[in-house]
């Protein structure tokens, strides 16, 4: 069932170090976030990344532990479906995978695919990577694709989830600041709903040591809402309504998914 539109709510907020801390503050934003379809919280909410190269596997937990839990009950509770990024137990106990569970009005879950080995970062040292299975999930009647972060960078996962039907591609992440990086978010967020004729909803944990300006993007390349640097003390909710009629239009006046040659 199609439905004409979805209301996207970003929450851009800072994870801690302490997961009990980053439980209740999910629980506390998610309660005061209503009238929302798809409520989209960062990657690694369950708990930070910590210094570069820190080991995080004794904060990785099942699909089914304290950090998910918290998530359903926040999704119930709230009459929506949310998105948020934690640690999975996996078969290697010291390099568990950057995953984002879906819970609420669906439920999912995906491993991120494409580690962060770049800029002077190794993630792959302390994570393994998800198999290349892309995730699309039914949220209010829209296909909603899933990607983390560093994934933004590579094309061809954003054009297999439409493949698979995403109308819209949800990116929680925590884009490390620097030189040029919230040039490389705004500008690669843009090409992937362009090139794609998707709407783009992602959302970043905030500056000073990442980049935030969470962002959701129309089919057209439009910025329909957009976030600033923000900081961990003061969380920012970045709303957006994504039009089934603005898709349509998108699709019907650059039909470059249908004029592929390759």
């Amino acid at each position: 069932m199609t439905a004409p539109t979805l209301r996207i709510a970003l929450v851009q907020a800072a994870s801690a170090l302490e997961p009990e801390a980053n439980r209740a503050t999910l629980a506390e934003l998610a309660g005061r976030t209503a009238d929302t379809d798809l409520m989209v919280f960062p990657e690694a909410f369950a708990r930070d990344f910590g210094e570069a190269g820190s080991d995080v596997s004794a904060f990785a937990e099942p699909l089914d532990g304290p950090f998910a839990s918290t998530v359903s009950a926040a999704a119930t509770d709230a009459g929506t479906t949310v998105v948020a990024g934690m640690f999975e137990q996996g078969p290697d106990p010291e390099r568990p995978w950057n995953t984002l569970v879906v819970r609420g009005g669906a439920e999912a879950s995906y491993r991120k695919v494409h580690l962060y080995d770049s800029f002077g970062y190794r993630e792959s040292d302390r994570l393994t990577a998800g198999e290349v299975e892309p995730v699309v999930v039914e949220v209010a009647g829209w296909q909603v694709g899933l990607m983390t972060c560093y994934d933004l960078r590579f094309p061809e996962l954003a054009r297999a989830l439409v493949d698979r039907g995403a109308e819209v591609i949800a990116v929680p992440a925590a884009w490390v600041a620097g030189p040029r990086k919230v040039h490389h978010w705004r500008t690669l967020l843009t090409a992937r709903a362009i090139e794609n004729t998707v709407y783009v909803a992602a959302v970043g944990q905030p500056a000073p040591r990442y980049c935030g300006h969470s962002m959701v993007v129309d089919p057209f390349g439009e910025v329909v809402a957009e976030g600033g640097p923000g900081s961990p003390d003061e969380p920012e909710v970045v709303r957006a309504t994504a039009d089934r009629a603005v898709l349509e239009e998108a699709r019907k006046v650059n039909p470059s998914l249908r004029n592929r040659r390759m």
